[in-house]
């Protein structure tokens, strides 16, 4: 059922408008109107949100709506993200147990009685509001097409420009990169496009149609084309305690930063591959947290990356420097950079938690409140495999690629793709991208694109360039090894979800099951909330390596539909 309607009254405001109390299981929490319930929840040290079947404690893991495992009861309503929830009233909260509440008596009543679903059909929808998917929205607008953008975040941005929704004496302002997303939301919406957020799409159908919901209900969108631009979401990495409350992904602790200006503790151990985890590193110390070290995978540069690094710079001086900028920061807090370091284990401790760190040189261990992980991502492109795009597996990547064309087209008629989706390319790359696609998009439906927009067009497609050269030079430089199974013990969970472990994994091969589907109906993995999104990408791997065939579009899980869980009484609007 979907949560009661949110309003303010008059005896809810206080005279520090920007307070909201949270009544939270006997505790009186005072949030920031415009947080989400996660960050103000963490902000006040609470850690557990929910319990499984088995009883064991889970708390906020993505940040973004993926995971599932940070569910509450607000107002009486279960099954609430807490990282999808906006503070924006007084609310009464308590932790789900078990996560599986029953369907309320009156829900059938509910589904008979509530309103058809709302009919739109614009010229073209933009699936995501990151960079790429604003983009292109404007360069479609400005070419002359009616453009509805859906994002299922309460604010536009994507993960890159997400903005910061509190303020107040105390919280650090907005920051150049803040403020270069919004004036692109503002220009956006002042050029005439809609953008609904809070608004997810669960399914797509042939011939372009896409069934969505929001807070008001249930929508059918008929578009005359469509742009995905749903981004990616970040790697599992299934260490013994990586499901413990206080382990969260380096999206989630920099969601919890930039857009509520709360830390996921004060003492963090980040871990993983890639840039994303020095910029969180920064951006937590600036805030007064004491990083006790950034873990990285990849091996410590040396004189053999000199190329890579002339050519980053060439291509993109601008993201160079901000690097450079990062790594001092973390230099003058005392923050050791540890290369070729992998995290092994963390347990739970009367104080916090123990994380385990290992590399040639040897293990150590950490007393932390927090850590971070940040593998990699995998593109969110569960919505373009459902529609039958085409994708690739790159080798390089370890990831799905959809198959498109140089202005974004898919091989199914009408669907572009572009960003993180597509592969991992980042903001910069999305934002050029995007313009070509917008432009591409709007001219298959008849719309004229003037020289000024060609133009535009021409100096998006040099961007796009140097930007892939970048990218390519970068993720060289942070070239790491695979997910290692030995990581892993016969405890350890593989699916979060649906608490299958990687024992009753070996088990089900031991059973002389080799195909993905028959181990998912042995053990229903990838059968829960998140839908296989962190664990099918590595049993795929696992089964690969098994087996030693290849990974291919086919040898992973069959897209369903919805691609994202919805309320019944939603799918129950689009009944004719």
């Amino acid at each position: 059922m979907k949560p009661p309607a949110e309003g303010k009254s008059a005896e809810s405001k206080s005279a520090d408008d920007s307070s909201v109390e949270i009544a939270f299981e006997g505790r009186r929490i005072a949030a920031r109107r415009g947080e989400s319930l996660a960050a103000a929840l963490t902000g006040d040290g609470v850690r557990v949100m929910r319990s499984n079947r088995s009883g064991d404690e889970r708390g906020l893991f993505c940040g973004m709506g993926v995971c599932h495992d940070c569910i509450v009861e607000v107002d009486g309503c279960a099954n609430q993200r807490s990282c999808m929830t906006k503070v924006d009233r007084p609310m009464q909260v308590r932790r789900e147990a078990h996560g599986r509440p029953p369907l309320p008596p009156a829900a059938g009543e509910a589904l008979a009685s509530g309103a058809a679903a709302e009919r739109l059909s614009p010229d073209i929808l933009v699936i995501g509001a990151g960079p790429g998917g604003l983009s292109a929205a404007l360069a479609a607008r400005r070419a002359g097409a009616e453009v509805l953008v859906v994002d299922e975040r309460s604010q536009a941005g994507g993960q890159y420009f997400k903005q910061l929704a509190v303020e107040g004496p105390g919280i650090a302002p907005a920051d150049r990169q803040h403020r270069e997303g919004r004036a692109l939301i503002e220009t956006v919406v002042a050029a005439g496009v809609t953008i609904r957020s809070g608004c997810t799409v669960w399914g797509g159908f042939d011939p372009g149609l896409f069934a969505a919901a929001d807070a008001a209900g249930a929508m059918e969108i008929t578009p005359g084309a469509t742009i995905v631009a749903t981004g990616a979401y970040e790697r599992g990495w299934p260490v013994p305690g990586w499901t413990l409350p206080g382990v969260m992904t380096t999206g989630a602790a920099q969601t919890l930063w930039r857009t509520a200006r709360r830390l996921p503790g004060r003492r963090v151990l980040i871990a993983g591959n890639g840039p994303l985890n020095l910029q969180l590193a920064a951006e937590l110390i600036a805030g007064g947290a004491e990083i006790v070290a950034v873990a990285e995978a990849a091996a410590r540069p040396g004189l053999a990356s000199a190329g890579l690094l002339l050519e980053m710079a060439r291509a993109a001086p601008e993201l160079v420097g901000e690097g450079v900028r990062y790594h001092a920061r973390r230099r003058a807090a005392g923050t050791p950079m540890l290369y070729g370091t992998l995290i092994t284990g963390i347990e739970a401790t009367a104080s916090g938690l123990t994380a385990r760190v290992a590399s040639p040189a040897g293990e150590r261990t950490f007393e932390v409140d927090a850590v971070c992980l940040g593998y990699g991502f995998e593109p969110a492109s569960e919505l373009l495999r459902a529609l039958g795009c085409g994708h690739d597996y790159d080798a390089d990547r370890r990831q799905l690629a959809v198959r498109r064309d140089g202005r974004g087209l898919t091989d199914v008629a009408g669907i572009y793709a572009l960003g993180d989706c597509t592969g991992l390319g980042g903001a910069r790359l999305a934002l050029a991208e995007g313009v070509l696609v917008g432009l591409a998009a709007a001219e298959s439906l008849g719309r004229p694109i003037p020289a000024a927009l060609r133009a535009e067009a021409a100096r998006a497609d040099k961007d796009r360039a140097r930007h892939r050269r970048f990218q390519r030079a970068l993720w060289q430089l942070y070239a790491a090894p695979a997910y290692d199974w030995s990581l892993a013990t016969p405890d350890t969970l593989l699916c979060r979800c649906e608490e299958v472990t990687f024992g009753q994994i070996e088990a089900a091969l031991g059973e002389n099951m080799r195909e993905i589907g028959a181990v998912k109906r042995r053990t229903r993995v990838g059968m829960g909330r998140c839908q296989g999104r962190y664990c099918a990408p590595l049993l795929d791997a696992f089964l690969a390596d098994r087996f030693g065939r290849p990974r291919d579009e086919f040898t992973g899980f069959a897209p369903r539909i919805p691609v994202k869980p919805v309320a019944i009484e939603d799918i129950a609007r689009l009944a004719p």
